[in-house]
């Protein structure tokens, strides 16, 4: 078997082109073999797997004649072409698709090793998560999914080396949404008083396209309770799922069924001044207390109550001194 990775990447929006961009610097990279976008699959050619996709040029790797191209690839293909590799082969899941999660346990006992900021596998039913990694132990194959919580910091794999060398995690509370730490921080900064109107921060940030394309997929909490999620199975928590998270939603309930289309998400933008006030009356009972407002969630393991919402942090805590749009989290261990 040849030493060779051979690496598939399904996604090349905004997260897969950063990938690619990084996997270009590496001085040995591994072994393009497969490409997946939502309606074209660019793969090398069998029996051998050569030539590979060039990684610096791959936009216009669909030119090459020595390429194979097809339309859009089921998961299950997919793992059908890299288990046949002459060599150990990862996929890098770059999307949010919940379809390619519930193929995970299928990929992975083929021996293909899975590299994701993909949480829909991991957030979702709870009997999938135990399926992935059973499924990767048993395919001798690696699952990676450090991304779905924190980004680039190292938040999972601190967590289980702390529950594998036998500390025992009593909570944790966190900010885990760099969007509503922009958001906040810009609101109510730990350091100054802010007039700031609430709805202006809104579609400022979301112009500058700091937000989902749709901000409710930010403010209303879920995937910061899919993160939380997350964290509670890595600690030994058996979470059915998001839906077991007590969650405070900063979207208006009178705008709460607006329709989820690009019309809903216009109408939710122009009405959102109207409930400005909520907002201001919230600073202002924090600035009573000599408080700021963050958006937390936290994890209490005794009771395995996962809370995400609005919370009133003293001015002291390091939650309401980050950075705007820096994310923290605070865990109390013995």
């Amino acid at each position: 078997m040849s030493n060779n990775i051979y690496l598939g990447i399904i996604g090349v929006g905004v997260v897969g082109n950063a990938f690619l961009e990084q996997l270009g610097k590496l001085q040995t990279p591994p072994s393009l073999v497969l490409l997946a976008r939502s309606s074209r699959t660019l793969l090398a050619p069998l029996p051998e797997y050569s030539p590979s996709i060039p990684i610096s040029s791959w936009k216009s790797a669909i030119q090459n004649d020595f390429l194979i191209q097809r339309g859009s690839l089921s998961p299950y293909e997919i793992a059908e072409y890299l288990a046949a590799a002459p060599g150990p082969a990862i996929l890098i899941d770059n999307t949010s698709n919940p379809e390619i999660a519930r193929a995970y346990p299928i990929i992975l006992r083929r021996g293909i090793s899975i590299v994701t900021p993909n949480k829909k596998g991991f957030s979702g039913d709870i009997g999938l998560w135990k399926n992935i990694f059973t499924s990767a132990a048993e395919g001798k194959a690696l699952v990676y999914h450090q991304c779905t919580v924190g980004g680039t910091l190292p938040v999972l794999s601190t967590l289980r080396d702390l529950v594998a060398t036998g500390d025992e995690i009593i909570s944790i509370e966190g900010i885990l949404s760099g969007t509503l730490s922009l958001l906040l921080g810009t609101f109510m900064p730990g350091s100054s008083h802010s007039k700031a109107k609430w709805s202006s921060l809104v579609s400022h940030a979301r112009e500058a396209g700091e937000t989902e394309p749709d901000p409710r997929d930010d403010l209303n909490g879920l995937d910061f309770a899919r993160k939380l999620t997350i964290i509670a199975r890595v600690i030994g928590l058996d979470i059915n799922g998001p839906d077991e998270c007590a969650v405070e939603s900063l979207i208006p309930a009178e705008l709460r069924s607006l329709p989820s289309n690009g019309q809903g998400i216009e109408q939710f933008m122009s009405e959102l001044p109207k409930f400005d006030s909520r907002m201001d009356e919230a600073r202002d009972a924090a600035l009573g207390q000599g408080k700021v407002l963050r958006f937390l969630g936290s994890i209490d393991v005794p009771t395995k109550s996962i809370k995400v919402g609005l919370k009133q942090v003293d001015l002291n805590s390091p939650l309401a001194r980050l950075g705007e749009g820096e994310e923290a989290r605070l865990r109390q261990w013995d």
